[in-house]
């Protein structure tokens, strides 16, 4: 029952956000189709490089092209349902969770989903586009698109999550956990072979890109039984992680004795 009533309040939560965005059909344009175009600039960089080079790493341009649209669903996903992650560490350091504390619902949860990004829509339609452009959008591989992004999204926020938390300890960080965020995304668009293993050990973990983009985008080079385990896997266990290392924080926080309400 726990369950279901979470269940609902962040469908009611991230609905009443998406339909704020809407509201303002400007900014929403904007930022979507800013995204859209900054998508679109960095996949016509690769095919470039791939008319004169065939493969990267043993990648070809479609590979890439895969990797690239499975990502950019999954942080889409993940923007549009909890971009409220972005300023989680100013939050914490301020003192602004006081809001958040005093609701009868998850305050982690309320915090990640109370925001959303018009970006994200940008990213969807550009992945989409890009998978039904190279012939991959097809009804055999649909379950694992949507599995692999929605696995990747949830790995990405848990990320955010992780590295906006360490504010508990390291006060204010805000610029520094947006760009680990962010590096997880660099990290992320590009083969795996080319890392070395040392930093490859280091994207299988605290920066968790392999479970971002590589796994998840491998369902549709190389569609495996192990490949599908890990990317559950990794939806489940993030997360959790990520739970952690806030609970945890959120012994060693000081209340910005805020009297602000939120409905």
């Amino acid at each position: 029952m726990r369950l279901r009533s979470t269940a609902r309040f962040l469908g009611a939560l991230v609905a009443t956000s998406v339909k704020e965005s809407f509201a303002h059909r400007a900014s929403f344009w904007i930022q979507a189709v800013g995204m859209f175009v900054n998508d679109a600039i960095w996949i016509a960089v690769w095919w470039i490089f791939f008319q004169r080079f065939e493969r990267l790493a043993g990648w070809t341009l479609h590979d890439m092209v895969a990797l690239y649209a499975v990502t950019a669903n999954g942080v889409g996903l993940a923007v549009i349902t909890g971009a409220g992650v972005r300023d989680l560490a100013r939050t914490i350091a301020e003192g602004g969770l006081d809001v958040f504390l005093v609701q009868p619902k998850p305050a982690l949860l309320h915090a990640v989903a109370s925001k959303t990004s018009a970006s994200g829509w940008g990213d969807l339609v550009n992945g989409i586009a890009l998978l039904a452009l190279t012939g991959q959008l097809r009804a055999d591989t649909l379950p694992w698109i949507v599995l692999g992004s929605v696995t990747g999204g949830v790995v990405f926020l848990s990320a955010g999550v992780m590295f906006h938390s360490l504010a508990f300890w390291l006060g204010g960080m805000q610029t520094l956990a947006r760009q680990l965020w962010e590096f997880t995304i660099t990290f992320t668009l590009y083969p795996e072979r080319i890392f070395p293993g040392a930093l490859r050990l280091l994207l299988y973990t605290a920066v968790p890109a392999a479970f971002v983009g590589w796994f998840p985008s491998g369902l549709l080079r190389a569609l495996s039984v192990e490949g599908v385990v890990v990317c559950v896997a990794s939806a489940l266990v993030f997360p959790l992680v990520a739970t952690a290392v806030f609970h945890l924080g959120l012994r060693r926080y000081t209340s910005g004795n805020r009297v602000d309400v939120r409905a």
